[in-house]
């Protein structure tokens, strides 16, 4: 079976983090709007799709269509082998995976405090506003906390020794802060050392390795959830 990812073609964004859970996993998958007419498909399940989502990602898997990142990746992981087999651990997989859409969220307000619709031009003396706070108070916090689950867990992962699909997703939030906040994170860095242990953990895994290697990963720009705009990084 093949799986289809429905996503914009030209960012990261929000479907990076099931990406990187299909390439982890080897699993066969097509990047659908990346493909010959895949805008028009990936427009026409927006408008037809049952259920219908609200807004990319999605995946379709055979017959099924299931939308939202951390909802995606709840379906993924016990297909892919990337979460515990427990219900404790698949559901506390998925409050960790809620939280990161938090932090993913409020990255992204950063750059667009006022509206998704407007241009950053338009809002930029509040994003600044935005960006003092999110620099100093949220990063911090945010990370703090997935540290303090590695150190519950005593190993290299969230859930041990065993690679889950939180950890490929903490490592897209890391690589994602350090492009478009290097100064702030040159500060936090130091006092999360599983956290970058974890990030280089996951980077040396083999088809990871591969995947940010090729031209499928597509580079961080400024279209996308994290964008680096310097006077943002104070």
């Amino acid at each position: 079976m093949t799986y289809k990812l429905y996503y914009w073609p030209s960012i990261q964004g929000r479907g990076e983090f099931v990406r990187l859970a299909l390439e982890d996993a080897g699993a066969a998958y097509v990047d659908v709007a990346r493909s010959p007419g895949g805008m028009a498909a990936m427009t026409r399940l927006l408008r037809e799709g049952s259920p219908r989502p609200f807004a990319p990602p999605f995946l379709q898997d055979g017959d099924r269509l299931v939308a939202q990142t951390a909802n995606i990746l709840f379906y993924l992981g016990p297909r892919l082998r990337l979460v515990p087999d427990d219900e404790g651990s698949r559901l506390e997989a998925h409050q960790i995976q809620l939280t990161i859409a938090d932090l993913v969220s409020e990255a992204h307000d950063v750059h667009h405090p006022i509206a998704s619709g407007l241009y950053y031009e338009d809002q930029r003396d509040e994003a600044k506003r935005s960006a003092a706070f999110f620099v100093r108070e949220r990063i911090p916090k945010y990370l703090a906390w997935l540290e303090s689950l590695l150190d519950r867990a005593g190993g290299r992962f969230v859930f041990g020794d065993v690679v889950s699909y939180v950890d490929l997703s903490a490592f897209q939030v890391l690589a994602g802060l350090a492009y478009a906040f290097p100064n702030a994170m040159a500060h936090v860095e130091p006092k999360v050392p599983r956290l970058l242990a974890l990030r280089d953990h996951v980077a040396a895994r083999p088809r990871i390795a591969s995947y940010l290697a090729s031209d499928r990963r597509i580079p961080f720009n400024e279209n996308g959830v994290f964008r680096h705009y310097p006077e943002l990084d104070g």
